[in-house]
C-alpha cells in the first residue's frame, strides 16, 4: 500500500513498487517502466503526495541513495537523503545556508523539485549544480538552468528528468549560532506541525503580492505580508476554512492552510476539502489557489 510512503498515511496499492540506492539499477528500472506501456511515477519521501484511494495502476519508482559529502564550503548530497539529515550535517560542520529549513520533512530530491524553503529562504539560494538522469544519460546543469522560482523548478516542468544528486555552496559560520537558529525555528514548526500529525504541511502555495490584482492587494493588511508574499492562510481564514471537517480529514482550527488526517481519512475526502477551499477563495477574491501537494493515481 502506498499509504506507507506518504505523510498523510493515505493511498491504495501500486501495481509494482521498486526502490534502489543504485543509480544504474534505477536507470534500468525507469527505462523498463517507460517502455512497458504501463503508467509510471517517481516519488521521493512522500511528504507532499496525495495518493488515490485506488492506488496507482502502474509502476512506482523511488531512488533512495542518501550519501552526504563535504569539502570546505562545498556539499554534495544524494537525492534520496532526508532534507533534515542535510540540514543537520551542515549545522554540525558550521556551514550556513540551510538552518531555516530545519523540520521540513522529505527528501533532498523532492526539495530540489519543489524548491523547498522557509522563513524567507529557499534551497535554490545554495544550489550550484544538479546532477540528473534525462532518460538517456546523466547530465549536470547549473543553478540558472534549473529555472528556480518560488516553489518551482525545471524539474516540475520536465518530469522525465530525475534528480540524482545536488552540489551546494555554503558559508562558514558558528555551529552554535546555527544550532540556536535551527532550534528556535524547530520549536515554532512543531507547534504548527506536530511530529505525529499526518499532514503534508501547507497545502497551498503563498501568493506573490505584486502578482495580485490591485483590488485584491487593497484588501490585504500590511501586517500579513511577508517577504513580498501573502500567505494563502490569510485568504483561507477570510472564507472560514479553519476547523472544516470531512470524515477524518480536517482543516486545523489554528492554521487555515493545514489539512490533516485525524484517523481513517481518505484521499477523496482530502480532495473534496481542497476543492471546497479553492472554490470559496475563488468566489470571494477571484483568486485561484495553487496546491503545493502533488497528486498520484488520479485521472
Amino acid at each position: 500500500m502506498l499509504s506507507g510512503y506518504t505523510r498523510f498515511g493515505i493511498g491504495g496499492p501500486a501495481e509494482v513498487y521498486f526502490e534502489t540506492a543504485d543509480e544504474q539499477s534505477f536507470m534500468e528500472a525507469l527505462n523498463i517502466a517507460r517502455s512497458s506501456g504501463s503508467g509510471h511515477v517517481v516519488i521521493g519521501g512522500g511528504t507532499n503526495l496525495i495518493v488515490s484511494d485506488a492506488g496507482f495502476p502502474g509502476i512506482v519508482l523511488r531512488f533512495t541513495a542518501s550519501g552526504i559529502e563535504s569539502e570546505g564550503v562545498r556539499v554534495s548530497v544524494a537525492a534520496g537523503a532526508e532534507l533534515q539529515a542535510l540540514v543537520d550535517h551542515c549545522i554540525r560542520l558550521g556551514l550556513r545556508g540551510l538552518e531555516t529549513m530545519t523540520g521540513i520533512p522529505g527528501s533532498v530530491g523532492a526539495a530540489v523539485y519543489g524548491n523547498a524553503g522557509a522563513y524567507g529562504h529557499s534551497l535554490n539560494e545554495r544550489i550550484s549544480q544538479v546532477r540528473f538522469f534525462d532518460g538517456s544519460s546523466i547530465r549536470m546543469i547549473g543553478n540558472a538552468e534549473c529555472e528556480f522560482h518560488y516553489r518551482e523548478s525545471i524539474f516540475k516542468k520536465r518530469k522525465d528528468w530525475i534528480v540524482f544528486s545536488v552540489e551546494l555552496s555554503m558559508d562558514v559560520a558558528s555551529s552554535a549560532e546555527l544550532r540556536q537558529t535551527a532550534g528556535d525555528i524547530f520549536k515554532i514548526r512543531l507547534e504548527k506541525y506536530p511530529a505525529t500529525m499526518r499532514c503534508a504541511g501547507s497545502i497551498f502555495k503563498n501568493l506573490i503580492l505584486a502578482e495580485l490584482t490591485p483590488a485584491v492587494q487593497q484588501q490585504v493588511p500590511e501586517r500579513v505580508i511577508r517577504e513580498g508574499k501573502v500567505p494563502s492562510a490569510y485568504f483561507l481564514e477570510q472564507v472560514g476554512a479553519k476547523g472544516i471537517v470531512n470524515g477524518d480529514i480536517r482543516v486545523a482550527d489554528y492554521h487555515a492552510n493545514l489539512i490533516y488526517n485525524a484517523g481513517q481519512g481518505t484521499a477523496r475526502q482530502v480532495c473534496e476539502i481542497i476543492s471546497d477551499l479553492k472554490a470559496r477563495v475563488e468566489r470571494q477574491f477571484g483568486l485561484t489557489l495553487e496546491e503545493e501537494v502533488q497528486y498520484v493515481g488520479f485521472d
